[in-house]
Parts: C-alpha cells; sequence; structure tokens
C-alpha cells in the first residue's frame, strides 16, 4: 500500500482516527459533556469536520493563526476557542477579523491581555468572549487562587468591548479533583459577585475517560485522543490498534549487527521524551529502540540481531503525535476502502 510513498513520510489511518473521535464523543454524550477538540494533534479542517459530524460543538485552537488556517479551509469551522494569551496590535488586529467571521473566545490570566482585548475589540464595536484561566496544578498559564479568577472575571465583565465566558483549565494527569475543587469555588465567588459563568472548560487527553471526575466541567478539549501515540499507549490510555498515526521510514545503514540507522531523525519524530526511554515504538519490532536521534537520522538498537536489511522499511508510533504532524507539509491519509492520498496541513507552522 505505501511502497511509492517517499520516506520518511507521516501516515494516518483514517479509519482509526474515525474510531477515536465516536469513541470519546459517545463517552463525552453519556455524561452530558460538550467537546471542544483540540486540532493542534491533526491541524487538518478535514478531521475536524469529521469531529463536528460526531457531535463536537467547535474547535479549540491555541494560536491566531492556526485558527485563521483552520477557519479558511472549511466553512463549518465556525465556532473557535483560541487557549492562549493574546498581545500585541497585530494579532489584536487579526483576532478582530477573525471575529467577523466565527463565534470566537479567547482566554487571558492577567490585566493586560485583559486590557488589550477590551481596547482593540471596543474600537472595532465588536464583543469578544473571554475565558479566565486557572491554574489546577499543571503549572503553566493560568491564575493560581480562586480570588485572582473571580478578580479577573469581574474585570473582563466590566471591560468595553469584552464578555465574560466562563472559566477554563489545563490540568496536570490525575487532577480532576482539584479542578472540580477549584473551579466549584471560583463559580461560586463569581456568581456571589452577580455575573454568571456560562462554561467551565477542561481538558486533557489523558484523563479524557474521567472526565465524569470532574462534573462542574461543562466542556471537555482532547487533542491528541484523535491520533494516539507512544506517550498515551505507556499510560494505558490507548493501544497500539488505537494509533492513527504513524510514521514510515527507511532503513539507509546497517552498520552492525545490533545497529541500524533509518531515514527519519529528529526533524520528523521529533525530539520529545514524554517521560519515556527512545525516540518511538516500531511496529511488530518491541525489541528494537530508538535510542537516538540526529537531525535525518534515527539510531535503532536491538539486545540480539536487529534482523533488518538496508531497503527495509518501518513503521514508527511516534512518543508525541502532536508535534509531528507541525513537522511536515502533507500526510498520507488511507484506509480500509481509502488508498493512500496526500493531505496538505493547512495549519503546520502556524505559531503566531
Amino acid at each position: 500500500m505505501f511502497d511509492r510513498i517517499q520516506t520518511p513520510a507521516v501516515l494516518v489511518d483514517i479509519d482509526v482516527a474515525k474510531r477515536n473521535i465516536e469513541r470519546f464523543q459517545t463517552y463525552a454524550d453519556s455524561h452530558g459533556l460538550k467537546v471542544r477538540p483540540h486540532i493542534k494533534t491533526h491541524k487538518l479542517p478535514a478531521i475536524a469536520e469529521m469531529q463536528l459530524d460526531a457531535g463536537a460543538v467547535g474547535i479549540t485552537c491555541q494560536k491566531v493563526s492556526e485558527a485563521e488556517a483552520m477557519v479558511a479551509g472549511s466553512r463549518r469551522l465556525n465556532d473557535v476557542l483560541i487557549t492562549y494569551n493574546i498581545l500585541g496590535d497585530d494579532k489584536l488586529h487579526a483576532l478582530v477579523a477573525l471575529a467577523g467571521k466565527v463565534k470566537l473566545a479567547v482566554v487571558a490570566d492577567n490585566m493586560t491581555v485583559i486590557d488589550g482585548l477590551s481596547a482593540a475589540f471596543a474600537a472595532a464595536g465588536a464583543t469578544l468572549n473571554v475565558f479566565v484561566e486557572c491554574n489546577t496544578g499543571a503549572d503553566r498559564c493560568g491564575v493560581g487562587t480562586t480570588e485572582e479568577a473571580a478578580a479577573l472575571a469581574v474585570r473582563i465583565h466590566a471591560a468595553p468591548g469584552l464578555r465574560f465566558a466562563g472559566l477554563m483549565t489545563y490540568p496536570p494527569v490525575g487532577g480532576a479533583a482539584k479542578v472540580q475543587a477549584f473551579m466549584t469555588e471560583a463559580k461560586a465567588l463569581i456568581e456571589a459577585r452577580g455575573i454568571a459563568v456560562p462554561a467551565i472548560s477542561s481538558g486533557g487527553t489523558p484523563d479524557m475517560m474521567k472526565a465524569h471526575l470532574a462534573p462542574i466541567a461543562t466542556e471537555f478539549r482532547p487533542g491528541t485522543y484523535v491520533y494516539n501515540d507512544r506517550s498515551l499507549v505507556a499510560r494505558d490510555v490507548a493501544s497500539w490498534d488505537d494509533c492513527a498515526l504513524t510514521v514510515l521510514a527507511t532503513v539507509v545503514s546497517v552498520p552492525a549487527s545490533n545497529r541500524a540507522i533509518i531515514d527519519a531523525g529528529s526533524k520528523t519524530l521529533t525530539s520529545d521524551l514524554l517521560g519515556l526511554v527512545g525516540h518511538g515504538h516500531v511496529l511488530g519490532r518491541p525489541d528494537i529502540s530508538i535510542d537516538q536521534l540526529s537531525e535525518e537520522h534515527g539510531h535503532l538498537r536491538c539486545q540480539s540481531d536487529i534482523n533488518l536489511t538496508v531497503g527495509q522499511r518501518i513503521r514508527i508510533v511516534p512518543n508525541h503525535a502532536c508535534v509531528v504532524t507541525n513537522m511536515v507539509d502533507g500526510v498520507y491519509v488511507y484506509g480500509k476502502d481509502k488508498a493512500p492520498e496526500l493531505w496538505p496541513v493547512p495549519a503546520r507552522g502556524k505559531i503566531v
């Protein structure tokens, strides 16, 4: 099936991706939870449309340019949340333009961001939905206390050009109890000030099938679930059969009986480890480790005879599928009844 594809190449089994999408949507529906998938994993409007078809209420993007590319690629992507603090005149002008095309929301965790958003949208005579981002243990962005969350909600509610949309968090793995506690208290503090909390958004693929343990959340933002990867298999969230994205590579050298070199290095597989040892799983060969990457070389090692030949092809489940997507201009999409077809990735490289 893949004989004519030049390597290294990224492959996507669309049947597996669809099954992954439907599995979580069924779970979310059973718990009355809205699904707003993060498209950073696939960056493909066509797969975002599959997520909408399954029941998603909209999409999540990380950057303004990423959202622009997704919206330009599909007339159906008309409800977008950008989960990133947005600063700078150029980005704010782009945000105003984007808000004229779709239902748009963003997040903020400080007054500087809120004041910038307010100035831009008030000047444009428009209104933007803004969530307060909360830190529930992942220690990335987000206010660290419920009092700070309430104070920012008051600021947004009063700011010209803005509408308070609710609370948002990206919790650590196993953080459902903290989400429940933090959001319950923050919501009560905000409502005590006479402000409604329309939505509470949480996320994270590793805990997606435990989302019901934080029932305060009204929506969930899984990302990697659409493809899955080695990190999720290691967490028992997925099996190898659930991994829709693989990297096709060719053996270019066998310099020793226990070593081989492939044409996929850090510019294809990425250097992300995510707490794992090695840089991916070779399908059908659990005895092989990818113990080192240079930019264009992957170093394979085996405790015994590696039993590979120059020209042989292997498929690898990467540690982190999301970063792999952003490395390539196109992915080869295939299925049981679909020959491989190269799909451009419109949102790759959109990092501003």
